[in-house]
This record gives structure tokens, C-alpha cells and sequence, in this order.
């Protein structure tokens, strides 16, 4: 994005900060700072000081334009007063194993910061821009990234509300319930609220999202002759519980189908940690899978990714399943897969059967995309 931003804009660059997880091309004039996903780092939070800054110091006549993606809230942090980076990453990591979805987890990281939640754009009062690639189901702008740039609805309140109902007040630090609990007594000021005037200067739009990457899937596997099956209505929930759901959906739907059928389906689902194991929200998804495949007459191959190449703590995007992987999984000694979800152990499984999907960092995210291959 800052690499296009640089062909683009050229010469009217002043100044330009790249905050990212992995390195890249640098264009002229751009400073870079090496974040932290899935919770932040302490270069996450000098990231987000030197984001808080840079804004502030913007001359009246020049324009402040932030190209936003998803893993912005972990890879730019600047803890609010009172909080320090261990509380969030802390608080970031009980409620990811708590299986808080994107809106909730949210909700509380823009009360808990000084920039998220429209707190950058309220730093500067030059024209400020906002383009984002979205990884958040209904391209909430307020969500990707914890929206630093634009006006954010969600409450202390709320945020309060999100710790009660994954794993209680009791299991986070005390200072952030104690902030969140002091905000919502009107003792810390709330974010700024759409119609707020220290956002006037705002504008801000969603320049890409999952559509993009199943539309990119659509293209592909009719180009290799299948019949294909476009999803529009988004993939969430738990996903082992999402997972099995959605195969009977798309089992129904293909039965009269007699031709090699792609289905091509989006969304971002989460997991509630209760093992010990290594993997992620889109290997547990596929670990679900292989199980039903198994009992099915018609073969069949899944495959979920998350578009960042990036799936959970672990070096794979995803992996798949099909109908012979209980089989093999039997034959090779690995054990039945309601084992390993149990343990939330979906990395060793697929190791061990060489299904896991390693495609390395892709420098952009659009959500999970999830592609199932029917036979006749």
C-alpha cells in the first residue's frame, strides 16, 4: 500500500511511516517500524507513539493519509494512561483464547488505547484520509484495525460487557478493568463519537475486502473448467461448529450437481482455547472437516486459509482436508482428529499428514477464504 502510495503521490510525500510484521520494499521518505501480530510488541507501541506524533506535527497546509489493513490494532499500540503494553497484551491474549470475535475484542483494545477508536485522527486537525483494506466481516471502518481514523460508536460500557462475558472482570489485569470501569462512570473520556467536531476533518473509505479474494477464487477455478459455487453470506462463528454446518449447507445445495463443483466461501470464524496444542482458526476449521468427509459418498477436499498467509501463532496459512485424510490419518498412527481439537492441537495434525497450507506472508488481509472442491 505504501509502495503504491509512493508511485502515486510521488513528490508530494512529505513524510511517510510504514508500520507493519514483516519487512518489504521501503519507498523514499518512509520510516519503518516492525509491529507485532497477533498481540503487540514494545515496537508495536513505539509505532504507535511515533504514529500519535507524526500526526500531531502535519503543517496546516499538507494532509494526513492513512492506509489502514487488518492487524493494525496489535501491529500500532499506545496504551492509554494507567495501561501498560503488558495489560494489553495481557488482556489481547485472554480474550483471543476466549474465542472473542473481531467486533468484541475491539471494542475493548479502542478503550484501553490512546489511538485507536478515532484517537489519531482526533491528534491532528489537517485533512485526514483514510483507505482501508478490510479483514472485518460488514467492513465496519470503526473495527478495522480498531479504526485509529475514524469516529467510533462502541462504548466503555460495552467494553466492560465483552470482559463479563469472556471469562469475567476477574481474569483481566486490574487496570484495565479499573480504566474500563472509571470510563464508564465518565471518569476517562469516551472516544470520539460520530458527529464529534475533533473529526470533522475526516473522510475515510473501505478500498478492498474478502470480495475481492473470492471474486480472485471465483476467476481461477472457472478457468479450470469447475462449476462453481459463490457463498456470499459470511462464514463465522466457532469454527469447528461453523465448519460442519457449512459442509451440510453445501452438501444439500451441490446434490443435483454432476460436474466437478468449486464452492467458494469467506469470512472470519474463531476458536475458544481450552488446550494446550498449536494452530489456528483456520486449521481448526479444516481439522473439523475430516471427520464428515470421511462418511461422504461423493469426494470431497477443504481448504481454509487466512488471506495474510497467516494462521493463528503458527508459520501456516491454513490447511485442508479431504476424504481420505481420516484414512491416512489412521494408517500413519496420528490418531482420530477429535483428539487433537480437543487440544486445539490442528498444526500437529496436519503436520503430520503434510496438509498444512504454507504460503508465507502475503502483505495484505481480507479475511479467511475457504475453498471446497466437490467430485462427481
Amino acid at each position: 500500500m505504501a509502495d503504491a502510495a509512493a508511485r502515486t503521490l510521488d513528490f508530494r510525500i512529505r513524510d511517510g511511516l510504514i508500520v507493519s510484521h514483516v519487512t518489504g520494499t521501503v519507498p523514499p521518505r518512509f520510516e519503518v517500524i516492525l509491529g507485532s501480530h497477533p498481540v503487540p510488541s514494545a515496537e508495536s507501541e513505539r509505532a504507535g507513539r511515533r504514529a500519535l506524533a507524526l500526526a500531531a506535527l502535519v503543517p496546516p497546509e499538507d494532509s494526513l493519509l492513512l492506509l489502514l489493513s487488518g492487524g493494525g490494532s496489535s501491529i500500532l499500540a499506545a496504551p492509554a494512561e494507567g495501561i501498560t503494553l503488558e495489560d494489553k497484551i495481557r488482556t489481547t491474549a485472554r480474550l483471543l483464547r476466549a474465542g472473542a470475535d473481531i467486533y468484541a475484542l475491539n471494542t475493548v483494545r479502542k478503550h484501553i488505547s490512546a489511538i485507536k477508536g478515532g484517537r489519531l485522527a482526533a491528534a491532528s486537525s489537517v485533512p485526514f484520509v483514510t483507505l482501508a483494506i478490510s479483514d472485518v466481516v460488514g467492513d465496519d471502518l470503526s473495527v478495522i484495525a480498531s479504526g485509529p481514523g475514524v469516529p467510533d460508536a462502541s462504548t466503555f460500557d460495552e467494553a466492560l460487557a465483552v470482559l463479563r462475558r469472556f471469562g469475567g472482570l476477574e481474569s483481566y489485569p486490574p487496570s484495565v478493568v479499573a480504566r474500563l470501569d472509571a470510563g464508564a462512570r465518565g471518569g476517562a473520556p469516551e472516544t470520539p463519537k460520530p458527529g464529534d467536531v475533533r473529526l470533522t476533518h475526516v473522510t475515510a473509505r473501505v478500498i478492498g475486502g474478502r470480495r475481492d479474494a473470492m471474486e480472485g477464487a471465483t476467476a481461477e477455478a472457472r478457468a479450470r473448467g469447475y462449476h462453481v459455487l459463490c457463498i456470499d453470506e459470511p462464514i463465522v462463528g466457532e469454527a469447528r461448529t461453523a465448519c460442519v454446518s457449512h459442509l451440510r449447507a453445501i452438501v444439500a445445495r451441490a446434490s443435483d450437481v454432476s460436474r466437478p463443483t468449486c464452492v467458494v466461501s469467506s469470512g472470519e470464524t474463531t476458536v475458544h482455547v481450552t488446550g494446550q496444542g498449536k494452530g489456528g482458526r483456520n486449521q481448526e476449521f479444516a481439522l473439523a472437516a475430516v471427520a464428515p468427509l470421511a462418511a461422504l459418498p461423493r469426494p470431497m477436499v477443504v481448504a481454509s486459509a487466512g488471506t495474510d498467509g497467516i494462521d493463528g501463532p503458527t508459520d501456516a496459512a491454513g490447511a485442508l482436508a479431504d476424504s481420505t485424510s481420516l484414512a491416512r490419518a489412521e494408517a500413519a498412527g496420528v490418531g482420530q482428529p477429535s483428539r487433537f481439537l480437543a487440544n486445539n492441537d490442528a498444526y500437529a495434525f496436519f503436520t503430520a499428514l503434510g496438509d498444512l497450507l504454507i504460503t508465507g506472508p502475503t502483505d495484505t488481509n481480507v479475511g479467511d477464504l475457504q475453498v471446497i472442491l466437490l467430485g462427481v
